[in-house]
């Protein structure tokens, strides 16, 4: 549900995306892990890792 929302927000905002399903593809959820984490959506801007759909840190970290 929000791995849509994210995707959606950033569509509307004209980002391009790499969209990785942890589900289908080991290597993006050995990624994941290595992050620390085990949710999605999960999104990295720059340095910078947004967990869930949080629209104001996505707006702010993408200016």
């Amino acid at each position: 549900m929000f791995c849509g929302k994210v995707k959606e927000f950033l569509s509307q905002k004209g980002i391009r995306f790499t969209d990785r399903d942890v589900s289908r593809d080991e290597a993006a959820l050995e990624e994941l892990q290595a992050l620390g984490l085990m949710t999605t959506p999960v999104t990295v801007i720059d340095d910078q890792t947004v967990v869930g759909y949080d629209r104001s840190l996505l707006e702010q970290l993408l200016g």
